[in-house]
């Protein structure tokens, strides 16, 4: 399997150099040349399979550079962090009175050392990149380098710290992240790791950071100092494709516990902002997964709920702080290989489409175009009062527990279902353990939290709801602060030269 970009024809390149190099050099994201076809046979064979069977034979249509044995050594190392045995265990929410066969599953993505998401392909990317050092001879030292809305930050700092030939540092803006995220992040120790808050909101973040991946005069400067960028955003291939596999994973526990049969369609929702973990779910769609529509469920952060209304991305808009600040987002950079895809490997006109959202803020698809995406997207938003809303209806109707993130995907799906009446199972990403927002959690059950801290919420919580707190969360107030760095946008390129240069 080789990889390309998005933006231009480039030598095709191994998954190993695709995973090192992050973003191609023409500012574009590293695509498959092809996307692999699997079974109906083979995904009924992973019922029996553990999750880390299942991340082994993913990976493996992909990663066709590694071995058998380097992808389930990566897959064990990843995933023995994790507390619970399935890893990625699937909750039966709600079962409709009237449609007792349209079950909705809750996927529980959160039960790594962070408590989000993101650990599935965090806890994976550093050992993939640790083997592509040397499959590709590489001698220089690697600096990763992150942008982050919350989650990612500390999953890649927990992946990466103290990993040989490596360093990883982690713009976060500076009020975007919830206490509880940031103190995550602040805390993290490790001889090659850094923190710096940026004054500004995601996007200036983000766009700081493709800035210094784009820029030639700091690729020289870094290149004295025998030192080279990667990254372990989504935008990194590496990131991307582990989170492929619990799609996968999640469609066979539906089957094991007898929700749906091998082969019956189902109905993935996602909250996104930054389009990675949607675009997990259009990959394994294109692999052959039987799904029948994917609700994009995003916050009042609405663009790309527009974008698959009208055709029109535009992020000339206002921009909300919410209580889902992982989805605090107006240019949603993955979007870029669902394009790419779905113009049948049109690079000339992605890379118009990103040279007008960069100078214009937008760009319009064409018909044709609009027309494909439509015949696999749903998209809708969700507002502040609706997230707390289905919080609560889901508590005490079920007795279950969302975070503000996966609340936004139910309430979505609910909209779905209201507006289709479609009954088709779904599948839903629960992305987040609701303790890492427990003002929003707390206060949508109808407690108050004026004057509590952060630390008591816990507690509160599990007081309230009898749920566990994650051992990660319920060990912050005692650790130490690391990291108090805090810089203006424009100064986020010299604050990574200052960190490539120095010893450790």
């Amino acid at each position: 399997m080789k990889y390309t970009s998005t933006r231009s024809k480039i030598k095709p390149l191994d998954s190993a150099e695709a995973i090192l190099q992050g973003l191609a050099e023409d500012g574009g994201l590293f695509v498959p040349e092809k996307i692999p076809k699997v079974t109906l046979e083979e995904i009924d064979a992973l019922r029996e399979k553990s999750y880390e069977e299942r991340a082994e034979w993913l990976l493996g249509k992909y990663l066709t550079d590694y071995t058998e044995y380097e992808l389930g050594e990566c897959a064990e190392l990843a995933y023995n962090w994790f507390d619970v045995p399935a890893r990625i265990p699937v909750a039966i929410l709600i079962q409709d009175p009237n449609n007792p066969v349209a079950p909705v599953g809750s996927m529980e993505l959160w039960h790594g050392p962070t408590s989000a998401f993101k650990d599935v392909a965090l806890q994976m990317l550093p050992h993939l990149m640790r083997i592509a050092l040397k499959k590709v001879g590489e001698t220089k030292e690697i600096l990763i380098l992150v942008a982050t809305s919350g989650d990612t930050g500390k999953a890649a700092l927990a992946g990466f710290a103290d990993v040989p030939q490596t360093k990883i540092m982690v713009f976060y803006p500076e009020d975007g992240v919830s206490k509880i995220q940031r103190l995550q992040m602040v805390t993290q120790v490790g001889k090659n790791v850094n923190v710096t808050a940026v004054k500004g909101n995601f996007d200036d973040a983000q766009n700081g950071v493709k800035k210094i991946f784009n820029d030639e005069k700091i690729r020289e400067e870094l290149d004295k100092l025998n030192v080279k960028l990667s990254s372990a955003n989504s935008i990194n291939w590496g990131r991307l494709v582990p989170q492929i596999t619990y799609y996968f994973s999640g469609y066979a526990e539906l089957i094991k516990s007898k929700q749906i049969a091998l082969g019956e369609k189902i109905i993935i929702s996602v909250p996104t902002g930054n389009f990675g973990n949607i675009l997990a779910a259009y990959y394994a769609i294109k692999m052959g997964l039987p799904v029948k529509k994917l609700i994009c469920a995003s916050n009042v952060n609405n663009v790309l709920t527009e974008f698959f209304a009208t055709g029109t991305y535009n992020r000339n808009r206002k921009f909300f702080k919410t209580i889902t600040p992982s989805m605090d987002i107006l240019i949603s950079s993955n979007l870029e290989r669902l394009l790419y895809h779905e113009s049948d490997g049109n690079y000339k006109l992605v890379n118009r489409y990103m040279t007008e959202l960069n100078t214009l803020g937008k760009y319009k698809i064409d018909k044709k175009l609009k027309a494909r995406l439509d015949k696999i997207f749903y998209a809708e938003y969700v507002t502040e009062d609706e997230t707390r809303e289905f919080i609560k209806r889901v508590y005490d109707s079920f007795g279950y527990l969302l975070d503000t993130h996966t609340a936004v995907s139910i309430a979505a799906l609910s909209k779905y279902r209201g507006k289709t009446r479609d009954f088709t199972p779904i599948l839903s990403a629960s992305t987040a353990s609701p303790y890492k927002f427990t003002s929003a959690v707390l206060t949508a059950l109808g407690q108050s939290v004026e004057g509590v801290d952060d630390f008591a919420q816990l507690k509160m919580l599990n007081d309230l709801t009898n749920t566990k707190i994650p051992r990660n969360l319920a060990e912050l107030s005692k650790a130490k602060i690391l990291h108090e760095d805090v810089c203006e946008k424009e100064e986020m390129a010299q604050r990574v030269l200052q960190f490539a240069a120095e010893k450790i």
